[in-house]
């Protein structure tokens, strides 16, 4: 385990000064949070299809069909975010310096 002390990063912006920690992104690519929104969507459905009488009443089966197209736009950009965590895999692998890792002992 390694400990460090790192400072974090000041920027100054209109007589304030910014403190920026280096943290990494959680969610990348994006994948899961297109997954939990489309989760979300389909659930929402889901809930309001036993409304549909009180909703037509009301005039309000827009709120089916927009859950619907939450749904159907989220497995389009889940693709979408897949196909594009794929590309960045291979472009990783494909950058990667030939030769020992950098994990291995020197001799």
């Amino acid at each position: 385990m390694e400990l460090r002390d790192d400072q974090p990063m000041a920027h100054e912006f209109r007589r304030r000064t910014y403190l920026l920690a280096d943290v990494e992104p959680l969610d990348v690519d994006g994948v899961r949070t297109v997954q939990v929104g489309t989760a979300l969507f389909l659930l929402a459905f889901v809930a309001l299809l036993p409304f549909y009488g009180r909703l037509a009443e009301d005039d309000r089966t827009w709120w089916l069909w927009m859950c619907l197209c939450g749904v159907a736009l989220g497995l389009f950009g889940l693709e979408y975010c897949k196909r594009r965590r794929a590309i960045r895999t291979e472009r990783e692998v494909l950058d990667e310096p030939a030769g020992r890792p950098d994990d291995a002992p020197t001799p």
